[in-house]
């Protein structure tokens, strides 16, 4: 039966829309690791954000303090388990520092170039993931698993092993490199350079890629600033900060890279920073090859069987694969440190999320967040 309208009852009130609450993870694809966000949303518009972490909290400060400066090695490659190799050099610089120890010179070049692929096998993994959040669904990943494994690959010939090389000793590292370890790494650079053409041509290339990333999220340099930001999210933004340049260690001073800037910002320019940052990268490498010692000493040898530090208090920082990865150190006599702290960018990068979000699409959401780069095991320590 027709009912006019002006019998009809019902208040227009009847018709307005509510906030809806979404929940997004712990287990979840786009979370990338056990991370949860609890989105509130208008229709499709983000218009809160609630981060939940912790669920992957494994106490690696209070794990250090009750072990011998050597044994915490094995703790610190699992926070960025991208970039192990990375999160080892920072530790045992700030063990270095607070026991006045020297490295040699072939190890601290042994060092970066390995720190410098494994930041490259970390952009490779923002690469392939970041891809399918955006939606190439499958190939990205495979594209990223190929170049992984031919790093992983030469870490293991190096170290023994891939994900957790636990290479890096304090007063240098573990072992020197194996017989015909130039031939492998030209290999290795030459199959990288490839495989960044080929997520040029897959992503960059793509408008698809390309239309759903420019001006998503832009974030200004004084807001890169307040929020604490570092690394390539700060430098997406077009302020050239790199800690490898502004405050430089190990060799760094000595090797010829360029800082890779954005303009805007925004989701596309974290993506196109990174990607310029891994061919940075590659010529680092190369240089470390030139000016590295043919042979000598790759572990201090008037270190003691059992690393005892008196009374010493620093903070070391180092351009982590997704920022400032700081750690600050406190000894008091004995084998243990009485107190090491990290500084976790990606737990800082990951602050700033409600501040991205809110505004944009739910469908957005997945992509901003997949744009911070972040590794569970570094933000929840």
């Amino acid at each position: 039966m027709t009912v006019w309208p002006e019998e009809r009852t019902a208040s227009i009130d009847s018709f307005n829309t509510v906030d809806m609450t979404i929940n997004v993870g712990p287990q979840h694809p786009a979370t990338h690791g056990v991370f949860r966000m609890v989105l509130t949303v208008d229709g499709e518009v983000v218009v809160d954000c609630e981060p939940y972490i912790g669920y992957l909290h494994r106490g690696l400060e209070k794990l250090t303090e009750n072990h011998d400066y050597r044994q915490s090695m094995g703790w610190w490659d699992r926070t960025d388990y991208l970039a192990g190799i990375c999160c080892e050099q920072a530790y045992c610089m700030a063990v270095e520092k607070l026991g006045n120890i020297e490295v040699p010179e072939r190890a601290e070049y042994i060092r970066v170039m390995m720190a410098e692929l494994s930041r490259i096998l970390s952009h490779f993994m923002f690469f392939g993931a970041f891809g399918a959040d955006v939606g190439s669904f499958g190939t990205s990943f495979i594209y990223a698993w190929r170049e992984r494994e031919r790093i992983y690959d030469f870490f293991e010939e190096v170290a023994g092993d891939r994900m957790f090389p636990t290479y890096l000793r304090p007063g240098g590292v573990q072992m020197d490199l194996p017989d015909g370890w130039e031939k492998r790494v030209n290999e290795i650079l030459g199959h990288i350079e490839q495989g960044l053409e080929d997520f040029d041509g897959l992503l960059t290339g793509n408008e698809i890629f390309v239309e759903r990333c420019r001006g998503l999220s832009p974030v200004s340099k004084e807001q890169a600033i307040d929020w604490g930001l570092s690394g390539p999210m700060i430098r997406a933004t077009g302020l050239a900060h790199d800690i490898r340049r502004a405050e430089p260690y190990s060799v760094y001073d000595r090797l010829q890279f360029n800082i890779p800037t954005g303009k805007n910002g925004d989701v596309f320019d974290r993506y196109m920073v990174r990607m310029a940052e891994a061919y940075q990268s590659t010529k680092i490498v190369r240089q470390c090859m030139e000016q590295m010692p043919n042979s000598g000493l790759v572990l201090n040898p008037d270190l003691p069987k059992t690393l005892r530090i008196d009374e010493g208090e620093c903070y070391v920082r180092t351009e982590g694969t997704k920022g400032e990865y700081g750690v600050y150190g406190l000894a008091r006599g004995g084998n243990k440190p009485y107190r090491m702290k990290l500084r976790s960018p990606s737990f800082c990068n990951l602050s700033a999320l409600k501040q991205m979000v809110v505004g944009h699409y739910v469908a957005d959401a997945v992509i901003i967040l997949g744009s911070l780069d972040i590794v569970l095991g570094e933000v929840d320590k």
